[in-house]
């Protein structure tokens, strides 16, 4: 006979082994080691998601878990934080030197550019105005590669140092007045058929804005893309032609900046009043 109270003290064999019924804690996520490249890529997406003004030391160390005090480490203040965001955008931007057509590199590169600002709309005012705060030497050097990798393009391809400055500023003058215009073609309605409405034109008193009003389909149907091709065509084309004048007779090759290759002949005598071209 099996004793009363061997029932209560023995164990079932089928029951398992006994659980604790305190709950587990759950293992928290590992953070990411800070470094400055992690505290500037959560920056620029903390920019992207909420704009500039979201910005701030504090607001950063809560998106990363951290003490805002341990982020000075890495970026000494706000200003620092805004030149690095700067610089790993514009680390993104490729500009091929390989000694190809420069006008098509130059195109290339403007189409970049757009895509990267569209996809950083926040940023865009940084690309612009930043640089301004700051006298050319003492600004980051990333943000400098892009006018020394421009220059080296352009004289490469056989424009003379200053010409080549001249060419990088009135194209980057255009590539910035471009995004910002487009950044501003804003849609009030995009399910909207009537151009008038989709853009909001329809507010506009109709004898104080005729022609603005009437160019509301080709407002409402910009095309970025298109126009930035079609702006750096007629700005490429005229700075070939004004930077470097064409001083050959008709069917005579001309080398990559618009004058006669060497060993060729192909001079013409200075017409009055003819110009000479512009230097920085």
């Amino acid at each position: 006979m099996i004793p009363l109270n061997s029932l209560a003290t023995d164990p079932d064999p089928d029951s398992g082994p006994a659980k604790d019924p305190s709950p587990t804690p759950k293992t928290k996520a590992r953070r990411p080691r800070l470094s400055r490249e992690v505290v500037l890529t959560a920056a620029l997406a903390l920019v992207d998601a909420e704009g500039l003004e979201a910005l701030s030391m504090r607001r950063l160390g809560n998106e990363l878990d951290r003490d805002p005090m341990a982020l000075y480490r890495y970026a000494k203040n706000r200003a620092d934080l805004l030149d690095g965001i700067t610089e790993l955008v514009l680390g993104q931007l490729v500009i091929p030197t390989d000694g190809g057509d420069w006008q098509a590199q130059l195109r290339a590169t403007a189409h970049d550019f757009r895509n990267l600002a569209l996809a950083h709309p926040h940023v865009v005012p940084l690309l612009v105005t930043r640089p301004l705060s700051t006298p050319l030497g003492l600004r980051p050097l990333g943000t400098l590669r892009p006018l020394e990798n421009i220059l080296a393009l352009l004289i490469d391809a056989g424009f003379a140092p200053t010409d080549a400055l001249h060419v990088y500023r009135a194209y980057y003058g255009f590539l910035y007045g471009h995004i910002l215009n487009e950044l501003q073609e804003l849609v009030v309605d995009a399910e909207e058929n009537e151009a008038l409405l989709r853009l909001g034109m329809h507010r506009l008193p109709a004898r104080t804005f005729p022609r603005l009003r009437a160019l509301a389909p080709v407002l409402a149907d910009y095309d970025g893309a298109g126009e930035l091709d079609q702006g750096i065509t007629i700005l490429l084309t005229g700075l070939a032609t004004q930077l470097h004048p064409t001083a050959t007779a008709p069917g005579t090759p001309t080398g990559p900046t618009g004058n006669p290759p060497e060993g060729t002949s192909g001079e013409v005598a200075d017409s009055p009043g003819r110009s000479s071209p512009s230097h920085a």
